[in-house]
């Protein structure tokens, strides 16, 4: 695609009237690096930012924000880029990109962590795995702990500790005006609340304080797999387990296809499976208890539990989700997982349109279930699972087979559903599934705030929320 006009968007005079002043740099339309810079983790996004800005400090990205309000362009905020909708990027705006911002403190002694809005899961892991402590970060290392944070936070210690969110201790955000804030359960309180699981409609977050936990480094975690013809018996199994399991055990039941992995035969590879991964937060030897049910189903064609340091395991699905591929999520929380639904999965579990896709249903509860609907801004906190379904592909052209599955499948899940999604599983799918990511008065709280802190939605690259009107 031609970026003929796109660098007329915004005068060359301008931009280096942008670039004046940051300690990182600007890269517009013709650069070198345009194509590298405007790109985002979802390649089915393709937009064409006037300029993207790579900010270092904290007033990079307050003169960046000032620079797009002033000219009133559109404007988005990337931290680690793996929006499946491409939030981190746009058409003719400005992106500050926050990459290089991903500086990670570690306290200790008072198991907290201070990190930089840039920072992805791998580094954060890496400074606070050499003090035995973690806080619930993303199923993969290469997710940002930004975006992650602010629409909740699943990950493999969620019902031991509960959502990134809850292990959120203050931020400070730079907001629509320029101001920089403090937000904590002792200043702006109810801007805190809306952080945790509100996405980043309030402002640009520039600092994460996290509160820690004694986490290995190492733990009893991995997968089993069986041939997807078992996928009725192993759901059924994980479906007991998940009932009872001790609040240290996370599960989740993945459908693919099987990749060359070393623990699985090679006659299984390229052929459709179902999966039982689990990470124990605890001891080494309860989590041998706790996952033996979930390995002893019929006869798993691999099995790659074992102990081994946890953020190893956090980067264990990594090769799963490169970037650059084209991708199309749906996904909604489940009230229970009984006959029909399993009967839903068992079928699609061998019917997959493309090898790269998956889907997973999530074990929630424990710690998750513990705080209270209203305490913070991420809703439906009751729902038992969450199904995610990730369908990604290849070629473009393939794209609207795809999607069609995509949708047949979601559309049978739903007779499952809690009444509510995950706002950080969410495409671009319009305001209705925004709203449905939250009970009703979280949702009318939330326009509130945002009146309050942004009323002309300068920050609307997101899962928006439109500010209340009076």
């Amino acid at each position: 695609m031609s970026v003929t006009g796109i660098d007329q968007t915004v005068a060359d005079a301008e931009l280096n009237e942008l670039t004046r002043g940051l300690r990182g740099s600007v890269v517009r339309p013709g650069d070198e690096q345009y194509d590298a810079a405007r790109a985002v983790w979802n390649g089915s996004i393709d937009r064409y930012p006037a300029a993207v800005v790579r900010c270092r400090t904290p007033e990079d990205i307050r003169h960046g924000l000032a620079f797009a309000v002033a000219r009133d362009l559109p404007l988005a905020v990337r931290g680690g880029g793996h929006s499946v909708a491409g939030f981190g990027t746009c058409d003719r705006g400005i992106v500050l990109d926050l990459r290089s911002m991903a500086n990670v403190e570690v306290d200790p002694d008072r198991r907290l962590a201070v990190a930089g809005p840039g920072t992805v899961g791998a580094e954060f892991d890496q400074a606070t795995q050499q003090h035995g402590l973690a806080t619930t970060l993303g199923v993969m290392s290469t997710t940002g702990i930004a975006g992650l944070t602010l629409g909740g936070g699943i990950g493999w210690l969620q019902r031991a500790y509960g959502l990134t969110c809850d292990n959120l201790v203050a931020a400070d955000v730079l907001t629509a005006d320029g101001r920089m804030v403090r937000a904590s359960q002792d200043a702006n309180p109810e801007l805190f609340w809306g952080l945790r699981g509100g996405g980043g409609n309030f402002g640009i977050v520039t600092s994460f304080e996290y509160r820690l936990h004694p986490v290995g480094p190492d733990v009893l975690c991995g997968l089993a797999a069986w041939p997807a013809e078992e996928a009725d018996p192993v759901l059924r199994r994980f479906r007991e387990v998940a009932a009872e399991a001790e609040d240290e055990l996370t599960a989740i039941a993945i459908c693919r296809t099987a990749p060359p992995a070393p623990f699985l035969p090679e006659e299984v590879h390229g052929r459709p499976i179902v999966a039982l991964a689990a990470c124990y937060a605890g001891s080494v030897e309860d989590g041998e208890a706790a996952v033996a049910p979930l390995r002893d189903v019929g006869q798993p064609v691999g099995d790659a539990f074992a102990v081994r340091p946890y953020a190893d395991f956090q980067s264990m699905f990594d090769a799963s989700w490169d970037p650059g591929f084209q991708n199309y999520w749906k996904a909604e929380y489940l009230a229970h997982l009984d006959d029909d639904a399993i009967d839903t999965f068992a079928r699609y579990a061998v019917a997959h349109t493309s090898p790269l896709s998956d889907f997973k249903v999530a074990a929630m509860g424990g710690a998750i279930a513990r705080v209270g609907e209203s305490e913070t801004a991420c809703s439906h906190r009751d729902a038992p699972y969450v199904l995610n379904i990730n369908t990604r592909w290849q070629d473009p052209q393939d794209s609207e087979r795809h999607i069609r599955h995509t949708q047949q499948l979601f559309d049978d899940a739903r007779a499952a559903s809690a009444g509510g999604v995950y706002v950080n599983f969410l495409g671009d799918e319009g305001s209705d599934r925004v709203e449905h990511a939250y009970a009703d008065d979280t949702f009318a709280r939330l326009q509130a705030l945002k009146r309050e802190w942004d009323p002309d939605n300068v920050f609307s690259h997101n899962s928006n929320i439109v500010p209340a009107t009076d």
